[in-house]
């Protein structure tokens, strides 16, 4: 079977926004105006297409990552439409780490988010060209220069070209002005955006478009010396020549094109839809992928071609109440038959593809094959999890992962029956399949099975979907902060393990010197042995020692995570000594280093931004100061006012209820992890107290 576009003609592309910023809205109507649906959903009435979960519909959020593929311009664009809500951070990552470029959405009256800031990161970490769509321009107090000099002013090293200008704000917000054309475009009503007309900019306008169009030919010249010449000699430039240098300019990533309008009126999407094939990267523009040979550091190139090894991305894995297990697939290289095995590259498994799925939301069309630069579901894949690459067996090769952040905060959940204890299992482990940010572990001191996700929003909707899918009751306990250890000194431990029991004894001696590591780096240990004062085959056992007594710290036993050690000393013995002697020793030398380093415990810390009306603004700044918030700036918009703090992730449980009550329901806020700090020697103290409480019960 022929492919059916070429990949020239094909685009992956992302939707990524801030919370409410209208990204399942602006999915719709490109749904709609592709001819993909014929009735569009609106969030509000909780039966949009992408948003198909029922948690989803009676939230009004985007909680999963929903695939679809569309036509438009005889172009195949497939789109993942992500959630907003930093709590399910993962599954924009994951989302960015496979498409060619993205959509980012921008609120006209609320502008850059603090969510927005991050997605940007992540593209910005993945290489993605993006273009800017500032929606909601028909809301009371949009303004799309304001967000456009947020834009330049919040997400620094992007260089913003808009290529497009709004008619009106608000209710007298009529269409826009397109400045490669120099056209206005307005819609007829009562069309639902389908039909509209290209007329002359009306006269009060073109001052301010000929500025902007300047203002854009400039920028563009910057990347096309025949248009630079054009452009210093006062010749006319063409659109062809405007949307090839601009085009070239978003595939380096170095421009990105701002274009403007409204999703929930109909207005500006179809030149959002032109705007995606004129300017952002086929599967052929982005070229080659790297990647290493498996058990090796040598890098491997795939090529975007049908003829080259397959090379795919395992990204996503669902369950499918219907099918089963899917594994979401970007194919990078080469083709992939229904039927045929492929090599996990990463687990070193071969596994079989018994089917191969292209989704549109949660309806499912068969595919006996996929070519390069598509977006599958694969059923049959057993022991693939997200981040594995999946390949030819001759020729293999093992892809970038996608990182992920740590969970930050837990809760313990108990099954209420016998019969639920299986259930709650399976539950658990398919959730966790799913989401990499969320952790099951069992606490072996309690026996408790604790859960971990990114914020209570995320473990609220994890528990609703193991009460609804799995029909598990269970009872949950109260959210806990994860909180860590540090050390504050560089020190010198010893940890020696001497027994001796009648017949064959044990030792194992080290000398360690431990200071504080690097935030992120773990644990970074070194052999500075000279001579042989330690067999090699004792010193990873120390290692792992090290790494074991990490896990509980002095202070209220939570984890120590970043922490430099060096090996510099030790002995042995030619009978006693074994691995498990100096597992031991390394154990004790690092417990006795941690006492003598002064530890100290750290707490996560969040950015929390509240959109509060003026006049609840003193009620809310006196609540997070007394719940240990700290103020780091308040700015005025147009019809509220944002308050930007820090706050310990410990006083944000409840904050929703705390602040409804204080503003009447009228503020919303936003919750994203910072950095973790030190915590004061008081609330330590408090800590410490109750981690021995429990410890004590539990005797």
């Amino acid at each position: 079977m022929a492919r059916e576009y070429d990949l020239s003609v094909t685009r992956n592309i992302g939707i990524a926004a801030h919370i409410d910023a209208g990204k399942t809205t602006t999915t719709e109507r490109i749904l709609f105006y592709t001819g993909r649906v014929h009735r569009m959903g609106e969030v509000h009435e909780g039966n949009t297409t992408m948003d198909w979960m029922e948690q989803e519909r009676e939230r009004g959020i985007t909680i999963t990552s929903a695939a679809t593929a569309c036509q438009w311009r005889d172009h195949r664009i497939n789109i993942i439409d992500t959630p907003g809500h930093v709590d399910f951070t993962a599954e924009v990552e994951r989302s960015l780490r496979v498409l060619d470029g993205a959509i980012g959405v921008f609120c006209a009256v609320g502008g850059v988010e603090p969510q927005s800031e991050t997605v940007w990161r992540q593209a910005n970490r993945y290489h993605v060209p993006r273009i800017a769509f500032v929606n909601k321009m028909d809301r009371n107090g949009a303004d799309f220069y304001r967000v456009l000099a947020m834009l330049r002013e919040r997400l620094v090293g992007s260089n913003f070209v808009p290529v497009q200008l709004p008619m009106g704000t608000g209710e007298t917000f009529t269409g826009i002005i397109d400045l490669i054309t120099m056209k206005a475009i307005t819609y007829e009503d009562g069309s639902q955006g389908s039909k509209y007309f290209e007329t002359d900019i009306p006269a009060d306008l073109l001052e301010n478009a000929l500025h902007y169009r300047e203002k854009m030919l400039e920028a563009v010249a910057d990347f096309d010396d025949g248009l630079l010449e054009k452009f210093l000699g006062g010749k006319e430039i063409g659109p062809a020549e405007i949307r090839t240098a601009l085009r070239r300019a978003t595939v380096a990533m170095k421009a990105m094109p701002v274009t403007c309008g409204s999703a929930f009126r109909h207005k500006g999407v179809q030149q959002l839809l032109d705007a995606v094939l004129d300017f952002l990267p086929s599967p052929l523009d982005v070229g080659e992928v790297e990647g290493v040979l498996p058990n090796s550091e040598e890098k491997v190139v795939r090529r975007p071609d049908d003829n080259e090894p397959f090379a795919g991305l395992a990204f996503k894995v669902m369950t499918d109440p219907f099918v089963g297990r899917l594994t979401f697939v970007r194919v990078y290289s080469g083709q992939l038959q229904a039927g045929s095995y492929v090599y996990n590259s990463t687990s070193g498994k071969r596994e079989r593809i018994s089917r191969l799925l292209e989704m549109h939301a949660n309806n499912r069309t068969e595919r006996k094959e996929v070519w390069t630069g598509d977006i599958v579901a694969v059923v049959g894949l057993k022991s693939t999890t997200t981040g594995d690459t999946l390949c030819d067996e001759k020729a293999p090769v093992i892809l970038e992962r996608i990182e992920f952040a740590k969970p930050v905060v837990h809760v313990a959940i108990e099954p209420k029956t016998r019969a639920d204890q299986e259930q709650l299992h399976i539950g658990l482990a398919k959730l966790s399949e799913e989401d990499p940010t969320f952790l099951v572990k069992a606490d072996a001191e309690t026996g408790q099975t604790v859960m971990s996700g990114m914020g209570e929003l995320h473990l609220e909707i994890l528990i609703d979907r193991l009460f609804r899918e799995f029909k598990v009751e269970a009872n949950v306990g109260r959210p806990q902060v994860a909180y860590k250890e540090g050390l504050r000194n560089k020190v010198q431990a010893t940890g020696r393990f001497v027994r001796q029991s009648g017949g064959r004894g044990q030792y194992g001696h080290v000398e360690i010197e431990m200071e504080p590591g690097e935030p992120g780096t773990g644990l970074v240990f070194e052999s500075k042995l000279v001579g042989g004062s330690i067999p090699k085959e004792y010193i990873n056992p120390a290692r792992q020692g090290i790494q074991e007594a990490m896990l509980n710290g002095p202070v209220a036993g939570y984890p120590i995570e970043d922490v430099k050690v060096s090996l510099i000393d030790g002995s042995y013995h030619d009978v006693d000594s074994s691995e498990m002697a100096f597992k031991v020793a390394g154990s004790m030398a690092f417990k006795d280093g941690a006492q003598k380093a002064k530890p100290f415990l750290m707490e996560p810390i969040m950015e929390l931004e509240v959109v509060v009306p003026e006049q609840y603004l003193g009620d809310v700044i006196g609540d997070l100061n007394s719940h240990r918030g700290e103020i780091a700036g308040i700015n005025t918009r147009s019809d509220a006012q944002v308050i930007s703090a820090l706050i310990p992730l410990s006083e944000t449980f409840g904050y929703a209820t705390r602040l409804r009550s204080l503003t009447q329901g009228r503020a919303v806020f936003t919750l994203q992890f910072s950095k973790y700090r030190e915590v004061p020697k008081q609330i330590t103290e408090e800590i410490v107290a109750k981690a021995q409480g429990q410890d004590t019960k539990r005797r």
